[in-house]
């Protein structure tokens, strides 16, 4: 239906604006992906900010931090953090690198910060 629509407005644009339609379309999938993106990414800093009792600019930190490590994309990496909320499963490789920034990072949890 999108489709359809778009090219009704490109038969209807004048010269050289079916481009520029389609530049438009571009730019918002692009968008609408990074907010999407962005959604997860938020999600996950939520799970650190609850198991690791961090503020979130170091739920943030430590996202990043084992996200570059262990060189996976931050988005990925989000979504492998959701799913242990979830399942309480993550590899060990990447668990051992979040428990590391989690102690780096976090608080023990006999505290009251």
């Amino acid at each position: 239906m999108k489709d359809r629509v778009a090219e009704r407005v490109r038969d209807a644009a004048p010269e050289g604006a079916g481009a520029r339609v389609e530049m438009l379309q571009g730019e918002n999938a692009q968008l609408q992906h990074a907010v999407r993106s962005h959604a997860v990414v938020d999600q996950a800093i939520g799970v650190l900010l609850a198991v690791g009792r961090l503020t979130p600019d170091e739920g943030w930190n430590v996202l990043r931090e084992v996200s570059q490590r262990k060189n996976i994309k931050l988005h990925h990496l989000a979504e492998l953090i959701i799913g242990w909320a979830r399942t309480r499963s993550l590899c060990d490789e990447v668990r051992s690198e979040l428990d590391r920034q989690l102690a780096l990072h976090g608080r023990p949890l006999d505290t009251d910060a």
